[in-house]
C-alpha cells in the first residue's frame, strides 16, 4: 500500500509529503475500524520482544527517532503503526521555526536523507499540552536541545528548562548536543562542556521524583579519542546510556552524483549511507565499555537485516526514521518478525 502512495509523494517537496502523509494517517487513526485494521497489519505483539532498558519495559524493541514527531503530535498514529517507543523533539525551551526552507532533501539511490531542519518545533510548552493526552501504555522519550540564539556558555538553562516542563509526561530524556544544523551545538561534544551539561541535568534529575533515565546522543563523527571521552563520562555522570547516532557531516561514499548533492547544500545525512557508520559507534562503544550501558542504535535502519546488525554491534533498542521514507511503516513490522524468527529459531536450536 505504501509504496503505490511513495510514487506520488516522491513528487512533491519532502516537507509537504511528511505533512500529507501524517494528515492522511491521523484521519485513518480517527475512524475505529479503519484504526483497527491499521494495528492488526503493522502491530506485532509478542512476549519474545519485550525488553527491559534503564528500567523501562519496552513492548518491543523498535522506536521512533528523534526529528520525525517533534511536538508530540503523532504519538497514537506511531503506536497504531507497532512502534515499542517514540522519541518527541529536539525540544527548545521557545519555539522556533528553523532554518530557512528548503532544508530537506531526498537521495532515492542512496536511500539518503540531507537535512538542515534546525531544531524547527512549536516550544517545549506546547508539546506539554499535548502529552498530557499521550497513550499511557506507550514509552515516549523527550528529546531536548537550545534555542539557536541562546549562547553555548548559557545553553544549560535551556536543557534544564526543557527537562522541567517535560519531566512529569515523558519516560526518560535523551540530551541533544549532536545535530549539525544548529550553529555551534556540536562544540557541546567536548569532554568539558559536556561533562558540566550532564552533570547539571543528572542533578536535576536527583531531585525530581520519579528520576528519569537520561540518555546522550552523539554524532557519528567522532574520533575514537572522543568516543573514549564519552564512555568515561557515561560513569562520572551517571547517565543511563548512549544514542548512537545522529546524522553525519560527511559525504563519502554516495551514488548521488556530486553536483546534485552540493547543490543540496549544508545538512546533516541520514539513512543508508549512515549505516555502516553508525554501527562501527555502537561496535565501538560496546565492546570498549564492556557492554556497561545499554545503546540505542539508529542511522541507516533501511530493512530488518539492517536492524539486526545494529542489535549484534551491541545495541539494545533501535530506532528508524529515514528508513521509513524508502520502506515505509512496514519497516516496523518487518523488524518485529525478524526479532520473533530469530529467538524462537534459537529456543529450538539443540
Amino acid at each position: 500500500m505504501y509504496h503505490r502512495l511513495k510514487h506520488l509523494l516522491f513528487k512533491m517537496d519532502p516537507e509537504r509529503a511528511h505533512d500529507r502523509t501524517m494528515k492522511l494517517l491521523t484521519l485513518c487513526c480517527r475512524i475505529p475500524l479503519a484504526s483497527r485494521l491499521l494495528a492488526w497489519v503493522y502491530g506485532v505483539r509478542d512476549s519474545s520482544l519485550e525488553v527491559e532498558v534503564a528500567g523501562l519495559k519496552f513492548p518491543n524493541p523498535v522506536g521512533l527517532a528523534a526529528g520525525f514527531d517533534k511536538d508530540a503530535r503523532w504519538l497514537i498514529e506511531m503506536q497504531t503503526l507497532g512502534f515499542g517507543f517514540v522519541e518527541v523533539g529536539t525540544l527548545t525551551p521557545i519555539g522556533q521555526s528553523g532554518n530557512p526552507q528548503p532544508r530537506l532533501f531526498r537521495l532515492p539511490v542512496d536511500r539518503g536523507v540531507i537535512n538542515r531542519m534546525g531544531f524547527n518545533n512549536g516550544g517545549v510548552n506546547a508539546a506539554v499540552e499535548r502529552l498530557k493526552c499521550r497513550p499511557k501504555d506507550l514509552v515516549v522519550g523527550g528529546n531536548i536541545g537550545k534555542n539557536k540564539t541562546t549562547p553555548n556558555e548559557n545553553a544549560t538553562q535551556d536543557y534544564i528548562a526543557c527537562f522541567d516542563a517535560l519531566h512529569p509526561h515523558v519516560d526518560y530524556f535523551v540530551v541533544n548536543v549532536s545535530s549539525p544544523n544548529t550553529p555551534g551545538l556540536r562544540e557541546l561534544q567536548d569532554k568539558e562542556p559536556l561533562k558540566l551539561l550532564l552533570q547539571a541535568v543528572m542533578l536535576r534529575n536527583e531531585s525530581a521524583e520519579p528520576k528519569r533515565p537520561v540518555f546522550l546522543k552523539i554524532a557519528p563523527d567522532l574520533t575514537d579519542s572522543q568516543l573514549d571521552d564519552i564512555i568515561s563520562l557515561v560513569a562520572e555522570t551517571g547517565i543511563s546510556g548512549i544514542i548512537a547516532t545522529n546524522t553525519t557531516v560527511a559525504r563519502d561514499s554516495l551514488l548521488t552524483p556530486i553536483e546534485e548533492v552540493e547543490a543540496m547544500g549544508a545538512g546533516g545525512l541520514s539513512g543508508g549511507p549512515l549505516h555502516e557508520r553508525s554501527n562501527e559507534v555502537i561496535r565501538y562503544l560496546h565492546t570498549k565499555s564492556g557492554g556497561s550501558f545499554p545503546i540505542i542504535g539508529v542511522g541507516g535502519i533501511c530493512s530488518a537485516e539492517d536492524a539486526l546488525e545494529k542489535l549484534d554491534a551491541g545495541a539494545t533498542l533501535v530506532q528508524v526514521y529515514s528508513g521509513l521514507i524508502y520502506a515505509g511503516p512496514g519497516l516496523v513490522r518487518a523488524i518485529n518478525r525478524a526479532l520473533i524468527a530469530r529467538r524462537k529459531g534459537a529456543l529450538r536450536s539443540p
